[in-house]
Order: structure tokens, then C-alpha cells, then sequence
């Protein structure tokens, strides 16, 4: 079965494939259904393989050669040359490649999804931008990353595909006070909600505030809140809000196609 994942513009290019993955179309069920690709739930192995078996086809690379490392929410972005199992996946965040057919991919169902490529140069990324990665320069290292493979910086587009909106992103006062002690023009993505001392967190804000800093040549926000669209996006903060004991993970991938 091939699925109809998410595309963006900026990526859209022959020499590249790639995909924000919906939840729909997989064969998952109950709180994963149905297209959950996050080995890290307690889905049916098989079912996650199966998932992802659909997206690589989607890509056009075969099964093995659709990798998604072991996210850490670290700052850490490795270069990636070979397919590797789920029992040796790299502990980082962001990959990089010049292989042609590799598909590299990361889950989110909330933190940022964000793909990155130099068509000209064939280097391609893929990067988990939760809050505390943002925070600590994941974003700056997947960049350097694919500037170590020869890409240009006014070479990438990064596009950010679903994540949490400010709106849907409450947070205590403890939260703030640690990202702005870290840098005070953080404060910018706080907004004042409704409960005293309390706070809406811009991370879309502030993940295209550190792509753009990097000096890559496009960053493009397709603005896609996955708290708010349960039909298409899996969340983690809408399943704990519900009290639900997992959550789906959604993928996000791109690969240089092969000539």
C-alpha cells in the first residue's frame, strides 16, 4: 500500500524524496492507529514493521534502508554512510547522509519533525527538535552535519513538519525560567496564559528562530499543530492529558533518490 504523506515545496526537488507521515494508513491499532512508526511504544512489533515497511515503499527504498536513530533529546547529530539495525541505532538526534537510497527518519508526536536537503550538493537530514534539543543546539549540529558531507549552507532548506502550536503548549513557570536561564532572547517564545505564572511555549517559534540563525539558505514552517488534529497527527500531551497509558509516534523522512 502506498501512502499519502505530507510534502513540502522547499523539498520538492527529483533528487529527493521525502514525507511527513500522517497516522493514517497503517494496520495499528486502538491509541496507535494505525500508521504508528515508534518502535518505542508498546504497539506490536510487527505492526511498527509493517508501518514502516509502507513508508519506505512510499519513499522508494527498501525496508532496511528507512533508519531512524535512538532519540535522546540530546544536541547531537551524526553522519550516517550505512544502514543500521534497531538494535545498533546511533543515541543522537539528528543524522546526516550523502548515500544515495538511504532514508533517514525521526519520530515525534508533539517535538518538532524537521528535514533538511542540499539537493545540488546530495546531502539530506533529518532532525527530532524537542524543546530541550532546541534548547542545547540540535538544530545547529544536524546543519554542521550536512556541511561536513559538502553541503552549503545557502544550499539547505529544513522544512518543520508537525508539531505542538504555542496555543496547545502550556507550561509552569519552572520550564520558562530554565530555557531563558539558558539564553534571555528565549523569553520571546513565552506567552502569558490564563493561569497565573503560567505560560504558552512557542517551540514552532523557536526551533525556525535556530534554523535561521544557522544562515541555511530556507527554513519553512508548515504550521501543522499536532494536538489539535487527532484525525492526522498522534501527541503525547493530548494522550496524557486524557490520561491514556501510550501514544503513536508519527515519522518524518527524506532520502537522495538513486540514479
Amino acid at each position: 500500500m502506498t501512502l499519502a504523506p505530507i510534502t513540502a515545496a522547499a523539498l520538492d526537488d527529483p533528487r529527493i524524496a521525502h514525507g511527513f507521515f500522517t497516522r493514517e494508513g497503517g494496520v495499528s491499532a486502538g491509541p496507535y492507529a494505525s500508521l504508528n512508526g515508534g518502535i518505542g511504544s508498546r504497539d506490536e512489533r510487527g505492526n511498527v514493521a509493517e508501518n514502516r515497511r509502507r513508508m519506505a515503499e512510499t519513499l522508494g527504498v527498501a525496508p532496511d534502508r528507512l533508519v531512524l536513530p535512538y532519540l535522546v533529546h540530546s544536541p547531537d547529530a551524526v553522519v550516517v554512510s550505512a544502514p543500521f539495525t534497531d538494535a545498533d541505532r546511533p543515541p543522537c538526534d539528528g543524522v546526516a547522509t550523502r548515500v544515495p537510497g538511504l532514508a533517514l527518519g525521526v519520530t515525534g508526536a508533539d517535538c518538532g519533525i524537521v528535514l533538511l536537503a542540499d539537493a545540488e550538493a546530495g546531502v539530506v537530514g533529518a532532525c527530532h527538535a524537542g524543546w530541550k534539543g532546541s534548547v542545547y543546539g540540535v538544530l545547529d549540529a544536524t546543519v554542521a552535519a550536512m556541511l561536513s558531507l559538502g553541503a552549503t549552507a545557502g544550499g539547505i532548506a529544513a522544512v518543520l513538519g508537525p508539531t505542538i502550536a504555542c496555543e496547545s503548549y502550556e507550561v509552569g513557570p519552572e520550564f520558562r525560567d530554565r530555557v531563558v536561564a539558558r539564553d534571555g532572547a528565549d523569553a520571546v517564545f513565552f506567552v502569558p496564559s490564563a493561569r497565573a505564572g503560567h505560560h504558552h511555549f512557542d517551540l514552532p517559534g523557536l526551533i525556525v528562530r535556530r534554523l535561521r540563525d544557522t544562515g541555511i539558505g530556507r527554513v519553512v514552517d508548515l504550521a501543522l499543530d499536532t494536538y489539535a488534529d487527532e484525525a492526522r497527527f498522534f501527541s503525547y500531551r493530548r494522550a496524557t492529558h486524557r490520561g491514556e497509558a501510550d501514544y503513536g509516534r508519527l515519522v518524518g523522512a527524506i532520502a537522495l533518490r538513486e540514479r
